[in-house]
């Protein structure tokens, strides 16, 4: 397995509130996050790093191994992502981190299957046999708006509160986070973003970055953050790219670390 984890401030920010990384528990399987804050001007950098930082350090400390159920490591995820967005609420009521919250991403790869956690507006998607497919469901207005047949989904890609979010960490009661299990196969892509990315760059642009064969995965991801400040950069722009690229992969994925 190859991955690369790339964030960039974007063209009109002047702090990064985007915070991602990766984390290996004791088995050797492998948590990708990735968190996009909001709040003030410091409140979304606490809220999106601390995220990633306690969700981590849990992780690495855990003994899931090949013979623990999928429906268990869920659970844990759905626990910590709780006790996670009761500790920002909490946070949230001192005055210098008022309102602050975070988008969250996790994916857990493991014995060639993939275990997604979403919470927010980030988005996960699966490229696979030339086809881009979305993983998960914007918590946001629009999209509520798209699933009530008010407007499509092309016009959700433009409206002007496309940025209004309806779920994140940090609420002051319980967020349900979305949990989906899925296989792998050979040659799979999986692309988590923050939404500087895809509210600056197409699916179209997307896919004919990633399918490039003479860019190395790093090159990817540069290519699509550099794509992202081309057509404006207007946020924070934060790519994690994971490539199973060997058959060794969906036997045990998360034990190589190429980096």
């Amino acid at each position: 397995m190859e991955y690369s984890i790339l964030s960039d401030i974007g063209s009109k920010r002047s702090t990064n509130q985007d915070y991602a990384g990766t984390f290996v528990n004791r088995a050797g399987f492998r948590l990708f996050l990735l968190a996009d804050g909001m709040g003030g001007h410091k409140a979304g950098n606490v809220a999106s790093k601390l995220t990633v930082e306690d969700l981590g350090k849990l992780w690495t400390e855990s003994f899931f191994d090949e013979g623990t159920p999928d429906e268990t490591i869920e659970t844990w995820l759905r626990n910590q992502i709780r006790n996670e967005n009761e500790n920002i609420a909490n946070l949230g009521q001192l005055d210098e981190y008022r309102g602050m919250g975070t988008t969250f991403e996790a994916l857990i790869i493991k014995n060639g299957r993939a275990i997604s956690a979403h919470v927010g507006d980030s988005r996960k998607y699966l490229i696979r046999d030339n086809e881009l497919n979305k993983i998960t469901v914007d918590h946001s207005l629009v999209q509520e708006l798209v699933d009530a047949g008010q407007i499509t989904e092309a016009e959700a890609e433009v409206h002007p509160n496309k940025n209004i979010i309806t779920r994140s960490l940090g609420q002051p009661t319980e967020v349900q986070a979305d949990i989906q299990t899925f296989d792998l196969k050979i040659n799979d892509f999986i692309l988590i973003n923050s939404d500087g990315l895809t509210n600056m760059v197409s699916a179209h642009e997307i896919m004919e970055v990633v399918e490039r064969e003479d860019l190395s995965l790093d090159n990817k991801a540069e290519a699509l953050i550099r794509l992202a400040n081309e057509h404006g950069g207007n946020d924070n722009i934060t790519v994690v790219l994971v490539h199973c690229d060997q058959a060794s992969d969906l036997e045990n994925i998360s034990q190589e670390d190429p980096r």
